[in-house]
């Protein structure tokens, strides 16, 4: 073949033309690809920070915010009631936090919270996935009378299902392996 008609001008255009429609279709195709890989509205909705005014909550109330669909517990604590933390030792699996994997690193003291009023806690029974009621008053009869210094109890799990405010000890959580 030679190199007579052959216009070397049109076929570097044509070459640099279908060269551009290339690269701008491998971008038109890159650029969706690559934002799928971001996490949805939905996502990030799911796992962002809650915002709580702590303030507004007086001592001994309690309120239910959501995160990840989830109800988290948040109570203003008492002064008889963190008083009343440490006789219930022995009810606890694990009163002193000595098991490092269950719970972050500042967990510690009897307490089990940052700062000793308030406690935070997501609101599900790890044994049934129900929601524990909360009652706070002291001494109610039909869950265990004296004995009972406020805190949260399972309706289907009674009488085992009773725990005092910062701790839940009857509903155990599931065993890891």
């Amino acid at each position: 073949m030679s190199s007579d008609g052959v216009n070397s001008t049109r076929r570097k255009f044509l070459t640099a033309a279908t060269s551009a429609v290339g690269v701008a279709g491998v971008v038109g195709v890159a650029v969706p690809f690559v934002g799928s890989w971001n996490p949805s509205a939905k996502a990030k909705a799911a796992g962002a920070p809650v915002k709580f005014d702590f303030s507004k909550l007086e001592p001994g109330q309690m309120t239910v915010v959501e995160w990840r669909g989830q109800p988290v517990y948040v109570v203003n604590r008492t002064d008889t009631q963190l008083a009343a933390l440490p006789g219930l030792d022995a009810q606890l699996k694990d009163p002193n936090s000595e098991n490092a994997a269950q719970q972050p690193l500042y967990i510690t003291g009897v307490e089990r919270s940052i700062k000793p009023h308030i406690l935070v806690i997501v609101g599900l029974c790890t044994h049934l996935g129900c929601a524990p009621k909360f009652v706070p008053e002291v001494g109610v009869a039909n869950l265990g009378g004296a004995s009972w210094v406020g805190g949260f109890f399972v309706p289907a799990m009674v009488p085992s299902s009773i725990y005092p405010v910062g701790f839940m000890q009857a509903c155990r959580p599931r065993p890891t392996c």
